[in-house]
């Protein structure tokens, strides 16, 4: 007479088989589990799909063939991997590794192919067992891939930037240099080939009205310079010694006493200087400060 309980026991046994082969049967990896000499003892349905895609027949049983021993015997430009996973196994069977990880490339002729190997030792009483699986990261890797290009075209983006604004740099400082040096120009010719003249026309003796005409083309040359005036750099070309002591010592702070003081010149002679630093700097008739004004062209 049977034993109830043995029924049991063989029909949750079974139960458990059925259910394990569907659940290993309906993962996307290809696994095959491994015995402790590297003989493959079981495979998924995803497992031989491959191999079928491959060129095996629909028939073909991977079980009992030794997937180390295919490993070792790989030739050619594969054998780097296949070497680096048999060892990895091997590892894993021995206890010296939990897991083992591993991708590589595995390329067809309907494109290339990426894939991720995970190699473990299956828990529990018995003979050592190894379920390795293999998991395709092609989409993965192509994004990454196109990630590192895309960085790669950023950074040279970013360096060719990097060079056009140097450039820019180099060639807006010359420019200004440039533009400093017409403005040098431009004062030095005013003041050696034109207000010399205008100055002796000034102490001559003219009539009212030719004073007049004088008086009027010294103001409008002095207006068309002010503009020029905008640095010390500039100042300096028109401005005499005296003067350019005055506006310094100005531009620190000093009173008119004071800078008489400094000087040893009387305190009109100083009042002179200055209303000629503001003719100068087109300052006449206009309330900005002139220490003010010569702080903002020091800078």
């Amino acid at each position: 007479m049977n034993d109830p309980s043995n029924e049991a026991v063989d029909h949750n046994s079974l139960f458990t088989d059925e259910l394990a082969k569907t659940v290993l049967n309906s993962l996307s990896a290809h696994i095959a589990i491994l015995d402790e000499n590297g003989v493959i003892l079981e495979t998924n349905e995803a497992w031989r799909n491959y191999a079928v895609k491959n060129g095996m027949s629909d028939d073909y049983d991977h079980r009992g063939t030794n997937y180390l021993a295919i490993c070792d015997a790989t030739k050619g430009s594969e054998s780097g991997d296949a070497g680096d996973v048999a060892e990895g196994i091997r590892a894993v069977i021995r206890g010296e590794l939990e897991e083992f990880l591993y991708d590589y490339p595995c390329h067809s002729e309907d494109g290339p192919h990426w894939y991720y190997m995970r190699v473990i030792r299956m828990t529990g009483p018995g003979p050592t067992r190894v379920v390795a699986s293999h998991e395709e990261i092609t989409a993965l890797k192509l994004t990454e891939d196109a990630l590192r290009t895309s960085q790669e075209e950023l950074i040279d983006q970013k360096q060719s930037l990097e060079e056009i604004n140097i450039a820019m740099k180099v060639l807006l400082k010359q420019r200004e240099e440039d533009k400093l040096e017409l403005e040098k120009k431009v004062l030095n010719n005013v003041k050696d080939l034109v207000l010399p003249y205008v100055e002796k026309l000034k102490n001559s003796r003219l009539k009212a009205k030719d004073r007049t005409l004088v008086e009027i083309i010294d103001t409008h040359l002095q207006d068309i310079i002010s503009p020029l005036l905008q640095r010390f750099a500039n100042a300096n070309i028109l401005l005499t010694p005296q003067e350019m002591q005055v506006a310094s010592l100005v531009k620190d702070g000093k009173t008119s006493k004071e800078i008489a003081d400094v000087l040893n010149i009387s305190e009109t002679t100083v009042n002179f200087h200055r209303k000629n630093l503001r003719v100068k700097f087109g300052l006449r008739n206009k309330r900005t400060n002139l220490r003010s004004y010569l702080l903002s062209i020091s800078g």
